[in-house]
């Protein structure tokens, strides 16, 4: 494994992902804020949250980097082709398994059956992300997809 093609693709593949979908709700085509989303799960000020959520969006970008770059290794081939399927995979995985079941471990996200409270004021994105908008799973697959380009295209094995 090549740990500083890793580090360095790793690291632009997770920026671009989350500059599409910081853009993605700057124009208006989601109302997701994953950030705000990650940072209100360790604090209720949503100004520290949205840097806290950044970090830890970051973090979690790395560490898929490095399952994208096994993955290469395991097929013993590296191309764009193969990293946009990964990101494709990676995507509907989010959308339909993570978003939907989040609300049960978040601490101030509503429940889709109880809605909000006092406490529990973020909605909840619901199946596919739709409760954030119709455009929103377009964007998180388009994201993702492009994450797995940059990195079949760029990482270079030893």
């Amino acid at each position: 494994m090549n740990w500083t093609s890793w580090a360095i693709w790793g690291f632009a593949a997770t920026t671009v992902l989350t500059t599409i979908l910081s853009l993605s709700q700057g124009m208006r085509w989601t109302r997701m804020n994953i950030p705000l989303v990650l940072g209100t799960i360790f604090t209720p000020n949503r100004d520290k949250a949205k840097w806290i959520g950044l970090l830890i969006h970051m973090m979690n970008g790395y560490l898929f980097s490095l399952i994208y770059v096994m993955a290469f290794h395991v097929w013993g081939e590296v191309t764009w082709q193969k990293g946009s399927i990964i990101g494709f995979v990676h995507a509907m995985f989010v959308l339909s398994l993570v978003l939907p079941n989040l609300s049960a471990l978040h601490p101030r996200m509503a429940n889709e059956q109880y809605g909000p409270t006092v406490v529990k004021q973020l909605e909840p994105p619901g199946f596919l992300g739709l409760n954030y908008g119709f455009s929103t799973p377009l964007s998180v697959i388009l994201a993702h997809i492009i994450f797995g380009m940059i990195l079949g295209g760029f990482y270079q094995t030893l």
